[in-house]
């Protein structure tokens, strides 16, 4: 199984609710990239998104794309190519350095409100060493939290018997005071299937047990990386 897909994307649903839909471009990667699509007001928000056949059809059933997030520095993944396609902008954080003159689309920026979207923006991690820049997300009338990248449910992000776990990178030090400002009842991730309930229990026990699993978490994800 690869570490990320390469060639033909073949579109697989996944964390289907009554306001959007995620899916996965290559199922059988070793990373499982997550991108998602959320409807609010009939105006779809895609976030992260890795390119895959019938996906615009995908967005159809919920509405009209009114724009692409780009929740982490490293996700740019294939958000201009479908923003562009669908003549809707790419939306970066104000804050962000370096990602809008990577993307070859308009690029809009955005501070604490995802423009006029409802979902509250929050940086959640903003480091230079090692780099990384990652937006939250919080919806407060769908009670929904999007994190890209801190935390997954993913074989290497999880410790045995964790069913959400912490980035191997953020274990030693896992984002509780941001985090712990939110109790949601779903949650979306960048890699693998999300948490449709009782998501704010999850996080809690994830964050909680960062540190105390981190042997078993890394010895998890250095098996799985062996296997590739």
């Amino acid at each position: 199984m690869p570490m990320k897909g390469r060639g033909t994307a073949e579109l697989r649903e996944i964390d289907r609710w009554d306001h959007g839909v995620g899916w996965l471009a290559h199922p059988d990667e070793t990373m499982q990239r997550a991108s998602h699509a959320v409807a609010v007001d009939g105006d779809v928000w895609v976030f992260d998104p890795v390119d895959a056949p019938g996906i615009d059809d995908l967005f159809a059933e919920f509405g009209d794309v009114a724009g692409v997030v780009v929740g982490l520095d490293r996700h740019k993944r294939d958000s201009a190519a479908i923003a562009n396609r669908h003549e809707a902008p790419v939306y970066v954080a104000s804050w962000m350095t370096g990602v809008a003159d990577e993307l070859d689309a308009t690029v809009e920026r955005f501070g604490a409100d995802l423009a006029d979207s409802g979902f509250e923006a929050f940086r959640l991690v903003d480091r230079s060493l090692p780099p990384w820049q990652e937006v939250g997300f919080y919806h407060e009338d769908y009670d929904l939290l999007v994190v890209p990248e801190s935390v997954g449910t993913v074989d290497y992000f999880c410790a045995r018997g964790e069913h959400l776990g912490v980035h191997p990178m953020l274990r030693p030090f896992p984002p509780r005071r941001v985090l712990s400002r939110y109790d949601p009842e779903r949650l979306l991730v960048g890699h693998g299937a999300g948490v449709p309930v009782n998501a704010g229990d999850e996080l809690r026990t994830a964050l909680g047990n960062a540190r105390r699993n981190l042997p078993s978490a890394y010895a998890r994800a250095f098996t799985s990386m062996l296997s590739n």
